[in-house]
């Protein structure tokens, strides 16, 4: 009967309990998950025009490409310039804060830059910005 006992205590006593390692692990996903910044374009790469008062933009949320073909981009979709103004309403009500940067080719039409720019300031969002390159 003693013997018996021995093997339970020590068959008991060589098993690991994984529940705090597991609980630990699953925190520090929640943790990275949330706290990751995840990078919006716009769904093109333009050719933007060199400034030299170019200053860096934070909290950019709604990007809005226009090509040298004055195609309209926005979260990787072409967009008719007529919708423009529905589509940034949208991703305005989604994120308040957000401000609208316009990607714009250089060889891309200033009537274009300046409707997508009268749609924005139309759909609410006056923080309107023109990305351009440092010199």
């Amino acid at each position: 009967m003693k013997q018996h006992f021995a093997n339970l205590v020590e068959e008991e006593e060589s098993q690991i309990d994984m529940t705090p390692m597991l609980d630990v692990v699953f925190i520090m996903l929640i943790f990275f998950i949330v706290t990751a910044s995840f990078v919006k374009e716009s769904g093109i790469d333009v050719n933007r025009p060199d400034a030299a008062t170019a200053v860096q933009k934070d909290r950019a949320n709604i990007l809005v490409a226009i090509s040298e073909g004055n195609e309209v981009w926005i979260n990787k979709r072409q967009i008719d310039i007529r919708a423009v103004q529905a589509n940034i309403e949208r991703l305005y009500a989604e994120n308040p804060q957000g401000s609208v940067v316009i990607q714009a080719d250089e060889q891309a039409n200033t009537k274009t830059l300046i409707e997508v720019m009268d749609a924005a300031r139309s759909a609410g969002v006056f923080d309107v910005s023109v990305a351009t390159d440092e010199q």
